[in-house]
């Protein structure tokens, strides 16, 4: 590049906007790693409920499989759940899903009291838990997910400023400024001897 001033001025545009780039880059980084790491946090309590509520459904339909003999008949009548929705919201411009679904209409069994005792009961609640839990438990994960790919995307793009472009841009900056002080002195020496040519 050469050392004029108009190139001074847009080389020293250039390094202001890729700092103010970084600065933003970094500011977007930060939100999105606190983001992040609420959601591991979250994710993680959601595991636990789903492991201790999974245990203790597994344990209630074996002892209605004992007291009923088999469930397998009586299972036909659980419905097949279809009002799941999805919508989203935004992080820094990531995209993060929220499913919308009623838990309501999974509080009461859908199995006559003569078909059922209370272990099935029982059974059927806490697997509602389990599936509601599950859903949850996928929205974050697919959440994390994404967050953790536009973290790796946003750090590569922030180093590349703060290590590769603003350093050259700088280096740019000196060395056109240096040039230019260089030839201002040139052109302040040549116009001395002129004058003390002219004066003799």
């Amino acid at each position: 590049m050469s050392p004029t001033k108009g190139n001074l001025i847009n080389t020293k545009q250039y390094l202001e906007f890729s700092k103010k780039g970084f600065s933003i880059l970094d500011k977007k980084q930060n939100i999105l790693i606190k983001e992040l790491m609420a959601l591991v946090g979250r994710a993680n309590e959601i595991k636990e409920k789903i492991d201790k509520i999974y245990e203790d459904a597994y344990s209630a339909l074996q002892r209605a499989n004992v007291s009923l003999r088999n469930c397998n008949e009586i299972s036909k009548a659980v419905p097949i759940r279809d009002s799941l929705n999805l919508s989203f919201r935004s992080v820094m411009g990531v995209e993060i899903p929220i499913f919308n679904f009623s838990e309501t209409q999974d509080n009461k069994p859908p199995f006559g009291l003569h078909d059922s005792n209370s272990y099935l009961d029982e059974a059927y609640l806490k697997f509602s838990k389990v599936m509601n839990l599950t859903i949850r438990y996928a929205e974050v994960e697919t959440s994390i997910y994404r967050l953790a790919r536009v973290i790796k995307k946003t750090k590569k793009r922030a180093n590349a400023l703060k290590n590769s472009i603003i350093p050259r841009f700088t280096d740019t900056v000196k060395f056109i400024g240096n040039a230019l002080e260089e030839k201002e002195r040139e052109e302040f020496s040549r116009l001395k001897v002129i004058k003390n040519f002219k004066s003799n």
